[in-house]
């Protein structure tokens, strides 16, 4: 298992990653996968030989927040501890530096468990609230 920053990705193992989670938002969408990576501040890689198995994904000003844009497992890898690790990378890299990471994720009982451990609140649980407009169509 090797993870690696910041290394452009093939698009067709990014695909095929995102397609593994059944996350049509980018793969209905060639032109959105073939931009993502060089618009993002800072992304890291999981590798299994020469298979992408993970990506976290940050987007932000890279000073005072960032935002975890994406994290995602393949599903025949989770819960080996790499979503962990790829998370801890990024913590490691900007938790001293940066005043907010944000993420928003679905709100399900294994999510909430899988972020809590890692550190992250809720919203409510630091007396905050969020706001957010989706355009699902584009």
């Amino acid at each position: 298992m090797k993870f690696k920053e910041n290394e452009m990705i093939e698009l067709e193992k990014l695909e095929h990653l995102y397609q593994s989670v059944q996350w049509s938002g980018y793969t209905n969408h060639r032109v959105k996968m073939e931009k993502m990576l060089e618009g993002s501040l800072w992304w890291c890689a999981c590798w299994i030989d020469q298979e992408l198995t993970g990506l976290i994904r940050v987007v932000g000003d890279g000073v005072s927040i960032i935002y975890v844009q994406d994290i995602l497992v393949n599903p025949k890898y989770q819960r080996q501890g790499i979503g962990s690790r790829l998370f801890k990378i990024m913590m490691n890299r900007y938790a001293s530096t940066i005043r907010q990471i944000v993420l928003l994720t679905d709100d399900e009982q294994k999510t909430h468990q899988f972020y809590t451990s890692l550190g992250l609140k809720s919203l409510d649980e630091v007396h905050a609230k969020g706001f957010v407009h989706y355009n699902f169509e584009k």
